[in-house]
């Protein structure tokens, strides 16, 4: 529809100007006005005026009447004419341009009339018109301005630029309008004339002058030039000063009479081009264009480029037009193709993409004894010869300033020398594609000097043209500009930063720019050099007579260039800088970016040694950034400009064992970027083939730094030591070496020996003024320091202006110290500034120049300037540092690396990897242990991820380590339960925050709140006394003809592989368990099993620096492997391997050193053996048997039909690497892992169980008469396979024959141990069995003894079980439905730890004796227990395992139950458990380490010496509570503090409030809280508590009935709002903080109270008032359009499949509690954000829930959100509308204006059943680049969601299983378009 009204309007416009057209070329003419004029006497169409000669005839404008004036500019003559007669003044209203200008100076040119002309802007003060103080000799006086002089002196007041000026500006002239009065600031008053001449009636002249009274000359009049506002950006009229104004709309001249004047001024044109180009032009300016949007077209300036095409006549049409007319710069896909459009119409398009024929420069020929300069332009296969004006130096060669010609740049060069011969220009490019380097050829080119002035955002009208300055006697004075030096000397003025400058200031230079005349403040004039030299003529008036009149020429060579980046397109909060009114200022030139051929050619030029390769992978790479579709790509771009490449090139060649990945990431300041552009980079540099080099890790490690003869090396680069003159300014601080601060000052000392200035951003206390500081000390560099503030100017940032004896003395800031001296210049807190302010160090950075306040200018080093006392040379060795805080959310500072960061080599100060904190730590805390250390950074390193997240808002850093360090080792009798609080202090009162920040340190085991009395270990009971039980006896030992060897055969292990199968990385959540309370569970952490996985096997790599854990699952089967105390945990997927959810018997076994890592998997019934790396993946599987064998088998169960025997695994000595094999029949194998052999042992015994009891003697149990065998070794070198049989000889008690052995130690216990176990002294070889029936029984004498063994028991009494108990449920299927339960291995059941002399085994709770159970009722939440026998303290106790808090119906079934578990030993005799829901326990049960454990745990809560404490007073209310009412409410809303009167008070009683006590319930009424102590709360007493809650109780039932709400449906709403509470919170704090930096006040200047301007000290002096500023929240700029809010859609799956799978995966318990998250989070911001939440399913894709002009007012209408949803999805039918729900949420969401769109879909991964493919998907939600679409994935069956993501486009779909990851997502959503603005 848009479409078709663009082409409307367009094709109404083309009609008219047609018909405009055959009226112009037919014979038919309208009445023209005829000017006649005489030496005395003017008539225009019949009105007449008479002509005197003027008293200051240079005060009277030349040369702006022309030969031919059109008619249409004689009607506005006349008509003004006609008001001057009558004594009325004008106001020429019309669009921009000088037409308007140049009617009322043509007017005053005519009629002689001398002219008072001020340009007014948004600086424009009362004293630029009436009267300015100045101070000559010590004496203050005025000086009249403009308004003053004409109004006294007769003369014609031009004001132009009306709308412009403040408001509160141009009411003084109100009266001097009206009535000719004007009270004076001297005391004088203007009188009307004839007021004036009826008091000289009766007074005399002197008497009138006594009275101060001044005639008003009659002749006075005003002329005022404005735009219309509205349709124009200003302040509209006030309505007093409008009525005291005759209007005349001034509208461009007609077509016939423009097109008159465009074919009178190119006779070379062709005829029909110049009428196609004004009808083009023309058509643009029509209403129908107009309602497009679209800017007006320069018409005054067609003028121009119609020149162009005289002097180049085959040049292209459309290439001059986008000169004037840039659209492909600044409109929007729209408007660029609604002008395309009529540049079609008008048959001048040669290429709606602008790919025209250029133009190139041929040659360039010096005029002799002229300033101007033939430059020969080839155009099409022509030469041209344009003359234009030149400098005064000489040209310069290319090679001279490092120049690399490219096409791109020759052919911009050619188009600014053509616009220079006309006009002024403007270069439009984003940063670091070569303008300024343009610019420097172009004027070396033309022999021109260059004078740069960097435009910033506060930047004054007095800027540009005059400084005001005091001389050394007190005098004030005024000194020129830049601008205005380069006006007069002929130079080129670079206006750098036109699109940071305010618009209202920029206006002061249209008469420059157009005219070339301008009024400065002291009242010097300058005109261009043709009307200077007229005026000489015409009055006969010399060079130093006109200079006495403060007539000054502009030098006929004087150009301006702009120099700006491109306007931001679309949306309120772009920058549209490109306005109606700057198109009429310039001719634009968009300079792009370099082609990759451009861009190779100026590299090798740059930097010749760079490798190819390597270069030609970067252009690729940053090309494919620059032409991505995806916005986030795109921006990315903009860090990697032709600059950067330079910059990377340079490093990269100096330095070739850098990566260009670490390059590009550097460039790009990838830890900072939003999460969204960090993977879209990564994604980029994956497909690039750009991976880091795996040494740069081993580097960073192993770098160190050291000074040696003068020579500073860190890591492998060196440098001299410098040696300053001033030692004093070295800075020298307290550091503390590690590796990564290490890396990042090697880092800047390359890019420093390279010439960079540095920037290094990151966050608060990360240590990045210590880096710096330790840098410049080991380089003895002197350091200047300054910081910067937000009240920081430019002035200040240069130098401080003081006042002294009545003079102005500038003092030099660190800043020009720097620059004078060759110190190292520190700017520190760079992003608190404005970066309007901070912009002015681009040109000191990139051309080592900048302009002073005082006048001094600082030039480069090579710009072979001499210093003098107004010049200052940088010093050869001047560097600067920056240092900024990053980007982004929480800092919300302004993005300095956003503005300036291409001009510095950019660094990363990040918070230390865990060893580098550790190792820094240790040194400002060396007898803090290491475990608190630990914690300590564990701790903080989780707080700084939730805090990259999101989900806190303070970023802790290293600072507050540091300091909590220190205090530790101060005082360390403290605790750290107690220091971390002078760190968390500052969020006590925020109670989410506070429960997160506990929660963590929690997690990592500081106990913050707990007691030192909150013991919790499990008790101990008595061992039965030890007994004699039995003796073993061998029975073949001594009888050599019974002695049985058994066969032996070698075998060939067949090894098959390795296959590389991939290692998912996963996060572990590692959770101590000793927080608040002491027990024997260490820590715990959660395995993410799948509903299907069943536990199988537990297994630990034991060694005390690399402690691994590895669990095995089975259906499918996978292997989880994790270290003890890390942070990631490995994951490797063998459903390849056994396919199928079939429940396995697999085994595992950690392998020892040097095989650490590695693990044997053992899969029983198909005897799968495989050797797998648990670290990458790698797989290879051992077959025992031949394949002949493996056959045989088959063949012969096939035939017989027997089932196939299963193998067992004997892992004891797996930590030697050796395995055992074995089959009931037989038949063992041993298998050496490590040396790849293995052989084979026929035992003639029906095997049970296999104990691996020592290396050399292993223990048999036969299946079938439990009769024992020893397995020994004939001799050292032989195999075992000499088999001993055992006779058990029972003595009394239990019988130990009788039963199984379920484990045996392959270790004995110590002396010590033994001897305490059995009470008497003895050393004898042993070890420890535990059976069934027995705690457990200690073999004395075994197995090394071959004589007798003795076996002492401890036996167990018989426990009866518990009528409470909890037991697993039984299932009435099982009797009829068969089911294979997977067994746990009996090793896993029971464990002995040899040095700590006990045995641990599961033991169910009907097993546990009932003295021995805890006195609170736990059972519920227990599952079994960990008996825990201490053999040598005859002790055992019994400690509660908790029950898995969620374990599905599958597991519980075919594991045996839900509360199996699984356990094992660890390195330091520890226990592992893992239950049947997958959490890991680790467990410590040895008395005397749990001693020390304690005494640690103490330590780290603290304790109080017993000192006297410091008293400290608190503010008491002083009175008691009475009993709680809700209070009175207060119409005026004041704020109260304390007393019990007024409702939504704070620090009060008895009412509700906030801080207070004693009141019913909280009540917010949004003012400060005054909070009362806690000792006040807590004396409440208990029936005014109880009052309290009962009437919060009824306030709250009361609230309910009035939203209509039950206390039920209160509940379910809390049930879901709880899940998300933190989620709320964390998305509430980016809000809040946002519109924190939104609502920041900012300074208004011209105030007449306030704080002490700086800018205006001479002011001052002067006595002026409105010298102040004060702080106030920022106005909206005038006409500036209305900040639209963003809208949010939320399209939610509630499909029936949502319903079907919720109790697999809560899925729609996910949708229900997002939708509620996203409801509660922006409640209280619907004015800045938009939101609605839609559904769809198989019936409908548009299901509104939330519509955004309604959002749900209470929780009432919130919980009938979801309950709808839930109704839904539960009785919709089936199907998916996932396409059609997001094209149309795409598609409607952009009906409604707004700032920004966004559509997020959720929904689940089941597109496969619907035959949805990806990329049709992901085309969908790239279907508008206005719209930024999201998907996240929250159901998933297997990894459907997975796969999905990775085949979308990168940073649009995100998986999420579990809704507190929402936020995240939200908040990488928000960061990486939302809250950029």
């Amino acid at each position: 529809m848009s479409a078709i009204i663009r082409m409307s309007a367009v094709e109404n416009s083309i009609r008219r100007i047609k018909h405009l057209q055959l009226v112009l070329t037919s014979n038919r003419c309208s009445p023209s006005i005829v000017l006649c004029h005489t030496d005395s006497r003017i008539t225009i169409g019949g009105v007449s005026r008479a002509v005197k000669n003027p008293n200051s005839p240079q005060l009277v404008p030349i040369n702006y009447v022309g030969k031919n004036i059109p008619q249409s500019v004689l009607q506005h003559l006349r008509w003004i004419m006609q008001k001057d007669l009558l004594g009325q003044d004008v106001f020429l209203i019309g669009p921009p341009g000088h037409l308007r200008r140049a009617i009322a100076m043509s007017y005053l040119e005519l009629t002689k009339r001398e002219v008072e002309y001020i340009s007014l802007t948004r600086d424009t003060t009362e004293t630029d018109l009436k009267q300015r103080r100045e101070i000559q000799e010590g004496n203050a006086f005025y000086i009249d301005q403009c308004a003053v002089r004409a109004a006294m002196e007769g003369r014609v007041l031009v004001l132009e630029g009306i709308e412009k000026a403040e408001r509160n500006v141009l009411p003084v002239l109100n009266n001097l309008l009206e009535n000719r009065e004007m009270q004076l600031e001297d005391g004088r008053f203007l009188v009307a004339a004839d007021r004036y001449d009826k008091l000289l009636e009766d007074h005399t002249k002197e008497e009138l002058e006594s009275w101060k009274l001044v005639r008003v000359n009659e002749n006075f009049r005003v002329i005022a030039l404005g735009l219309p506002v509205p349709r124009y950006h200003g302040n509209p009229l006030d309505p007093p000063l409008r009525s005291r104004f005759q209007a005349r709309d001034v509208n461009p001249l007609t077509f016939k009479d423009h097109l008159d004047v465009l074919r009178e001024s190119s006779p070379n044109l062709q005829s029909d081009k110049a009428s196609q180009m004004l009808s083009f032009a023309t058509t643009l300016i029509s209403k129908e264009s107009t309602s497009l949007g679209l800017p007006d077209f320069p018409m005054d300036n067609l003028l121009s480029v119609i020149k162009i095409l005289n002097s180049v006549p085959n040049a292209s049409v459309q290439n001059v037009l986008e000169k004037l007319y840039p659209f492909h710069v600044m409109l929007a896909k729209e408007g660029r193709t609604a002008v395309v459009d009529m540049l079609k119409k008008f048959e001048l398009l040669e290429d709606k993409y602008g790919n025209l024929t250029p133009c190139s420069i041929s040659n360039i020929q010096y005029m002799t004894n002229e300033d101007n300069a033939d430059v020969t332009i080839q155009s099409r296969g022509a030469k041209f010869n344009v003359n234009m004006a030149r400098g005064n130096q000489s040209p310069s060669s290319p090679d001279s300033m490092d120049y690399i010609s490219v096409p791109s740049h020759e052919h911009v060069l050619a188009d600014m020398m053509l616009s220079h011969s006309v006009k002024d220009f403007c270069l439009i490019g984003p940063k670091g594609c070569g303008k300024s380097l343009l610019v420097k050829r172009f004027a070396s080119m033309l022999g021109y000097q260059l004078e740069l002035v960097m435009l910033y955002q506060d930047m004054t009208s007095r800027d540009f043209l005059q400084q005001r300055m005091t001389s050394p006697n007190g005098d004030t004075s005024w000194r020129l500009s830049p601008l205005i030096t380069a006006a007069v000397d002929g130079s080129i003025a670079v206006l750098d930063g036109l699109h940071r400058v305010n618009p209202g200031t920029l206006a002061v230079l249209n008469r420059l720019v157009h005219d070339r005349e301008v009024t400065l403040f002291d009242g010097t004039r300058l005109i261009g050099h043709d009307r200077y030299e007229e005026l000489k003529q015409k009055h006969d008036l010399t060079d130093t007579e006109l200079k006495q009149c403060g007539i000054l020429p502009i030098h006929h060579s004087f150009r301006i260039i702009g120099l700006a980046e491109p306007p931001s397109i679309g949306g309120s909060s772009g920058q549209q800088w490109l306005s109606s009114e700057i198109l009429t200022m310039f001719l634009f030139h968009q300079v792009k970016p370099l082609s990759f051929k451009e861009e190779m050619t100026v590299l090798h030029g740059i930097v010749p040694g760079f490798h190819e390769a390597s270069l030609e992978q970067l252009l690729n790479f940053s090309h494919r950034l620059r032409n991505a579709t995806d916005p986030t790509l795109q921006s990315l771009s903009s860090s990697l400009s032709t600059r950067n490449l330079v910059r990377i090139a340079r490093r990269l060649s100096t330095h070739p064992n850098d990566c260009l990945h670490y390059a590009v990431n550097k460039a790009n300041l990838s830890r900072f970027l939003p999460q969204l552009a960090h993977q879209a980079l990564d994604k980029a540099l994956e497909d690039a083939g750009m991976h880091p080099r795996p040494t740069d890790i081993d580097m960073k490690t192993a770098i160190s730094c050291e000074v040696t003869n003068n020579i500073v090396r860190i890591g492998t680069t060196t440098i001299p030591v410098s040696s300053p003159d001033n030692q004093m300014m070295v800075p020298d601080t307290l550091f503390y070496e590690n590796s990564q601060h290490l890396s990042i000052m090697e880092d800047m000392l390359k890019d420093f020996l390279l010439g960079e200035h540095l920037l290094l951003i990151g966050n608060q206390g990360v240590g990045k003024n210590k880096v710096i500081d330790r840098f410049l000390h080991l380089l003895n560099k002197p350091r200047q320091y300054i910081q910067l503030h937000r009240d920081t100017t430019v002035q200040s940032l240069t130098l401080q202006p003081n006042v002294q004896g009545g003079v102005i003395i500038y003092e030099d800031s660190p800043l020009v110290k720097a620059v004078k001296l060759g110190h190292v210049l520190v700017i520190d807190e760079a992003d608190k500034a404005p970066t309007n302010v901070t912009c002015i160090l681009k040109s000191l950075v990139e051309n080592g120049e900048m302009v002073l306040a005082d006048g001094r200018k600082i030039v480069a080093s090579g710009s072979h300037i001499q210093p003098s006392e107004n010049v200052i040379v940088t010093h050869p060795n001047f560097r600067m540092v920056v240092l900024a805080n990053r980007p982004g959310f929480p800092f919300l500072g302004n993005d300095f690396f956003g503005s300036l960061g291409d001009i510095f080599s950019c660094h990363a100060v990040d918070n230390p990897d865990m060893e580098s904190e550790m190792a820094m730590l240790k040194k400002y805390g060396p007898s803090v242990p290491d475990t608190i250390l630990k914690k300590l950074v564990l701790a903080f390193g989780e707080l700084r991820s939730m805090a990259d997240q999101g989900l806190i808002s303070y970023p802790y850093s290293t600072r507050e380590v540091v300091n909590m360090v220190k205090h530790l080792e101060k005082f360390p009798n403290e605790g750290i339960a107690n220091v971390v609080k002078n760190v968390f202090d500052f969020d006590v009162y925020n109670q989410e925050v506070q429960e997160q920040l506990i929660d963590t340190l929690h997690k990592h085991g500081i106990p913050i709140g707990a007691q030192p009395t909150n013991v919790q270990l499990a008790k101990e009971l008595p061992l039965p006394a030890i007994i004699l039980s039995s003796h073993w006896k061998y029975d073949n030992f001594r009888s050599s003809d019974r002695k049985m060897l058994c066969p032996v055969e070698e075998k060939n292990i067949k090894v098959k592989g390795p296959v590389q199968l991939g290692v998912r990385c996963l996060p572990m959540e590692r959770t101590e368990a000793r927080s608040l309370g002491f027990g024997e569970e260490v820590a715990r952490w959660v395995i993410p099993l799948d509903e299907h996985n069943i536990i199988t096997d537990v297994a630990v790599t034991k060694d005390k620096a690399a402690e691994s854990i590895h669990l095995v699952t089975c259906s499918p089967v996978g292997l989880y492997s994790m270290h003890s105390a890390g942070t990631t945990m490995n994951f490797l997927d063998l459903y390849d391997v056994f396919p199928g959810l079939s429940r396995k018997m697999v085994r595992i076994a950690a392998l020892g050193h040097p095989l650490l890592g590695q693990i044997v998997m053992h899969e029983e019934q198909g005897n799968v053996v495989l050797v797998i790396d648990t670290t990458n993946g790698s797989i290879q599987r051992l077959y025992l048997t031949s394949m002949y064998e493996e056959a045989k088998k088959k063949f012969t169960q096939r035939f017989t039909g027997t089932d196939q025997e299963n193998f067992k695994m004997c892992s004891h000595l797996a930590h030697e690497n050796c395995l055992v094999f074995y089959q009931e029949s037989g038949i063992l194998y041993v298998v050496n892992i490590l040396e790849g052999s293995a052989y084979s042992v026929d035992v003639p015994v029906h095997i049970k169980s296999l104990h691996l009891s020592s290396k050399d003697s292993w223990l048999i149990e036969d299946a079938t008469d439990n009769r024992k065998y020893l397995l020994t070794r004939p001799s050292p070198k032989e195999p075992v396979c000499q088999l001993h049989s055992i006779t058990t000889e029972k003595i009394k008690g239990p019988q130990l024959h009788s039963e199984q052995c379920i484990t045996i130690s392959n270790e004995g216990l110590a002396k010590e141990g033994l001897a305490s176990a059995l009470g008497q002294e003895i050393e004898s070889p042993n070890r420890v069995f535990a059976d069934s029936s027995n705690i457990a029984s200690i073999a004395v004498g075994f197995p090394d003894l071959k004589s007798t063994v003795d076996i002492y028991t401890f036996p167990r009494s018989i426990v009866q079980p518990l009528k409470n108990a909890s037991s697993e449920a039984t299932s009435p299927l099982n009797g009829l439905v068969r089911k294979t339960t997977v067994t746990i291995a009996p090793s896993n059941i029971i464990q002995v730890l040899p040095m700590s002399a006990q045995v641990v085994r599961i033991t169910p709770s009907d097993k546990v004796p009932k003295e021995a159970l805890p006195s609170n009722d736990i059972s519920k939440s227990v599952s079994n227990y960990l008996e825990v026998a201490d053999l040598s303290r005859h002790t055992v106790k019994y400690i509660p395992v908790p029950r898995p808090t969620r374990v599905s119906q599958y597991v519980s079934w075919f594991s045996g139950g839900a509360n199996n578990i699984t356990m094992a030993s660890t390195t330091n005799d520890g226990i592992v458990t893992i239950d049947a829901g997958g959490i890991v326990r680790l467990w410590e049960t040895s008395g005397l380490k749990l001693m020390n454990s304690l005494k640690e745990w103490k330590n780290m809560i603290g304790s109080e010496d017993g000192r006297p404490l410091q008293i400290n007073y608190e503010k008491e209310v002083g009175k008691g509570v009475t009993s709680p009412k809700h209070g009175k409410e207060d119409p005026t809303n004041e704020p109260h503090v304390g007393g019990n009167t007024w409702a939504g008070g704070t620090g009060g009683r008895d009412t509700a409030g906030l801080g207070g006590i004693g009141g019913p319930y909280r009540l917010d009424a949004g003012h400060d809280v005054t909070q009362v102590s806690q000792a006040e709360k807590d004396a409440v007493p208990p029936e005014v508590l109880l009052a309290a809650r009962e009437m919060a109780q009824k306030a709250f039932k009361e609230k309910l009935a009035e939203i209509n709400m039950s206390e039920y449906d209160a509940g379910m709403y809390d049930k879901f709002l709880s899940n998300v509470k933190r989620q709320v919170q964390s998305i509430r704090v980016i809000l809040e903080s946002l519109q924190a930096k939104n609502k920041e006040r900012q300074w208004l200047k011209h105030q007449t109270s306030g704080d002490l301007d700086d800018s205006k000290l001479i002011e001052g002096l002067t006595g002026e008032r409105n010298i102040y500023k004060r702080r106030k929240e920022k106005e909206p700029e005038p006409g500036a359009p209305q900040v639209l809010p963003k809208r949010l859609r939320l399209v939610v799956d509630v499909s029936g499949s949502m319903y079907r799978f919720n109790g697999v995966d809560q899925r729609l318990e996910r949708v229900m509690e997002a939708a509620v998250m996203v409801m509660e989070s922006f409640e209280k911001y619907e004015i800045k954000f938009k939101y609605d939440i839609v559904g769809h399913s198989g019936e409908n894709y548009n299901i509104p829930f939330v519509k955004g002009d309604k959002s749900p007012a209470n929780n009432n209408d919130r919980l009938k959100v979801i309950k709808t949803m839930y109704a839904h999805s539960q009785f919709c039918m089936s199907g998916d509308y996932t396409l059609e729900a997001t094209q149309f949420a795409i598609n409607d969401i952009t009906k409604t204006e707004a700032d920004e769109y966004f559509v997020i879909v959720l929904s689940d991964a089941n597109f496969d059943r619907y035959g949805i493919s990806p990329s049709h998907f992901g085309r969908v939600l790239n279907s508008n680049e206005d719209v930024n679409s999201f998907a996240i994935f929250i159901g998933s069956l297997g990894d459907q969601a997975d796969r999905l993501v990775k085949n979308l486009p990168a940073g649009r779909a995100f998986v999420c299983l579990d809704t507190k990851n929402i936020p995240q997502i939200l908040k990488q959503i928000f960061t990486s378009s939302m809250l950029s603005t």
